[in-house]
């Protein structure tokens, strides 16, 4: 802390702060000159954007699409209806039959599935409490733990392990009941080694084989069935309740608990002690322990580990398919707590694609395969003795499906291609909607023989290649507009960037007045941006001098579109709409040529060609003189000359604080002085004033 004027009674601070305002008016300039340097980069960007979104409409423009826009018209709208692409030719097509329309394999199951109609199963309850409802209980139950697991492959290799507790004496109970798909691709498993890569196997211990190693970040997705649950609950406080993670317990399977280091042991639902008393009883549909009495954690213990051991109720079933992607077939497996609604949700979520559905009016329940079509390479037909359709799109399999689900013996319809004649071929296809040489047909009803044909007619769509013209011209001239704009700014030689003392001088609203002329004129005819103007207008109106280019077209004035005759305008274009839509409507070969064709140079380019390659010379001309948002600030030239005023900068304020340190220090010493003078002069005046 300074303290000054005490001997002096100067404001020494004042004088040293005017003094300094001096010294800083360099220091001043060269900070003005880098918010010039910052505004003038940010305006080289922003010209850099708006090049950006040009060059991304001449590149549009460069694509056939553009100009291959195509009209579609169907005389029966109502029966067939069609849309083309880009790379549909000008054409008619004559569809003179459709015999049939391509369907979906269905399944209705043969009848209700409840016993009682008044009492019909509920689909969201468990199946294993909900059997009892059903007219068949052949689900095939069996006691497990059903359990899931992902891994990724860490490394290439062909083994992988589960990670079961084998300390526990957890293992892999049926190896039959287990599905494993790599990436989504099924494998088969088998008991033995592996011989073909399509199949893996699998141990007791859950350590997966695979003949071929596994890709490193592969996902590894495994359902299997243990024969254990092995839960370890740890309680803190006092309790009375264990909810187990599963429910449908099994009671044909063993069920252990220990309690710390209590053994207990169950007899139906009843817990019982060491000592065979009963001390508490088990739920087995919830997967709850309940005891008659409070467990206490033992005195000096903060907490009592309680190990339960069991199995639960499930079953499996598989579902065979014939799909686009050839044969599939799915394995599930449902846990006993698990309801109607979850397995068909299971259902209608694999790969199997197959909709599963419950009514529960009719209590009956329907597979529908989600793609129409044959897949199989039968003919549809039906076999006589069975009145079964011959392609079994979807098999279904013993048990759950056909038994409890009564699939068994439901018939099979649908599953037919749609056959129809096109320009006298008949063919077919799996789907009522399908493309055909860039067209793509909509069967939506059937076609006799004896009616009238249904002609689709495919031509172009001038208003559309119109639409697409208009907009790239519009786009260019907002571009060069902005542009023309930016380096015809009046500059204001007297408005500097404002000091930091200059700013609290002034409202809010004249800084910002005064900033908007300090930022105007910056670029104003800037050589680089006047140059990419020059570029872009020749680009647009110098004729074609290629031979692939119809001379009655190679030039924008020949389709209506032409230059302003205002220069102030920049060389803004205008569009003669009449022209320019008989010109698509005559030769849109020709058109098209004339923005897209391409050569060795640049008079042999198209115009969006030519406009492309010329924009994007300028984009990186822009960028080495002013960067990007992710340039580094050495890369670019007005990013050196702002790092060497920066430097400059630095240096000049380390010798201000000097400056600044030295007038503090001759000021100090004449403060001195003075002060050491009054002392003389007190002293004298007193020496004196004694002698009188």
């Amino acid at each position: 802390m300074r303290i000054s004027g005490l001997a002096s009674g100067m404001d020494t601070d004042s004088l040293v702060k005017d003094l300094m305002k001096a010294e800083r008016i360099p220091l001043d300039k060269l900070k003005q000159q880098k918010q010039k340097l910052e505004w003038q980069r940010d305006g080289y960007r922003e010209m850099n954007s708006l090049l950006l979104s040009l060059r991304n409409e001449a590149f549009n423009m460069k694509l056939a699409s553009k100009y291959r826009v195509r009209t579609v018209s169907s005389s029966a709208e109502s029966k067939i209806a069609a849309t083309a692409t880009s790379s549909a030719s000008a054409s008619s097509y004559s569809i003179s039959e459709v015999k049939q329309l391509a369907s979906a394999s269905t399944k209705v199951n043969t009848g209700s599935i409840s016993t009682d109609p008044t009492s019909k199963i509920d689909v969201t309850k468990d199946l294993f409490s909900e059997q009892a409802k059903l007219k068949s209980t052949s689900f095939g139950w069996k006691s497990g733990s059903v359990e899931s697991k992902t891994i990724v492959a860490d490394t290439d290799r062909p083994d992988f392990n589960l990670g079961l507790d084998a300390a526990a004496g957890t293992t892999i109970g049926n190896s039959s009941d287990m599905v494993v798909k790599v990436d989504g691709k099924a494998f088969k498993v088998v008991a033995t080694a592996p011989t073909s890569n399509d199949q893996v196997q699998m141990n007791t211990e859950g350590t997966l084989l695979f003949k071929d190693p596994i890709k490193k970040g592969s996902s590894i997705k495994v359902e299997y069935v243990a024969n254990q649950k092995v839960d370890t609950i740890t309680k803190s406080s006092p309790f009375k309740e264990i909810q187990l993670t599963k429910g449908s317990i099994s009671q044909t399977a063993p069920l252990t608990i220990k309690i710390g280091t209590n053994d207990y042991t169950t007899s139906g639902t009843e817990i019982k002690d060491s000592s065979n008393n009963v001390v508490g009883s088990i739920d087995y549909t919830a997967g709850k322990l309940t005891f008659t009495s409070e467990i206490a954690i033992p005195t000096g213990q903060d907490k009592l580990d309680v190990t339960v051991k069991y199995a639960q109720n499930y079953f499996s079933f598989d579902l065979s398919t014939h799909t686009s992607n050839g044969q599939v077939n799915e394995k599930f497996l449902v846990q006993g707590s698990e309801s109607l609604s979850s397995v068909i949700g299971k259902i209608n979520n694999s790969d199997a694609g197959v909709t599963a559905f419950y009514d529960s009016f009719t209590d009956k329940m329907t597979l529908t395969r989600k793609e129409t079509g044959n897949f199989q390479g039968a003919d549809g037909t039906t076999n006589s003795a069975t009145n079964d359709p011959a392609n079994h799109e979807i098999k279904t399999s013993t048990g759950f499906l056909d038994d409890v689900l009564q699939f068994g013996s439901a018939v099979e319809t649908g599953g037919n291609n749609a056959v129809f004649t096109i320009n006298g071929l008949q063919t077919e296809r799996s789907s009522n909607n399908f493309e055909m040489s860039g067209v793509t047909f909509v069967l939506k009803d059937k076609l006799a023989l004896t009616d009238a044909p249904i002609s689709i007619n495919i031509g172009n769509d001038t208003n559309g290649v119109f639409d697409n013209i208009k907009k790239f011209v519009e786009k260019y001239n907002e571009v060069i507009g902005k542009i023309q704009g930016k380096t015809s700014e009046t500059y204001y030689r007297d408005f500097l960037p404002l000091t930091d003392e200059q700013r609290e001088e002034l409202s809010d609203k004249q800084q910002e007045q005064w900033e908007e002329k300090s930022k105007s004129g910056l670029l104003r005819r800037d050589s680089l941006l006047s140059s990419t103007l020059s570029k872009l207008r020749s680009d647009f109106y110098s004729p074609l001098s290629n031979t692939s280019v119809d001379s009655k077209y190679n030039q924008l004035t020949s389709i209506g579109i032409t230059t302003s005759p205002n220069y102030l305008e920049g060389g803004k274009l205008y569009i003669d709409e009449a022209k320019l839509k008989k010109a698509i409507e005559e030769s849109p070969d020709s058109i098209e040529k004339l923005f897209t064709s391409t050569g060795l140079t640049d008079s042999e380019n198209g115009i969006a060609q030519r406009l492309y390659n010329s924009i994007d010379r300028s984009m990186k001309k822009i960028t080495e003189r002013a960067g990007s948002s992710l340039s580094s600030i050495s890369n670019f030239t007005i990013g050196n000359n702002l790092r060497n005023i920066d430097s400059q900068i630095n240096r000049f304020e380390d010798r201000l604080v000097r400056v600044e340190d030295r007038y503090w220090r001759q000021f100090g010493a004449m403060e001195s002085a003075i002060s050491r003078s009054n002392q003389q002069s007190a002293y004298l005046m007193n020496a004196f004033g004694s002698g009188m």
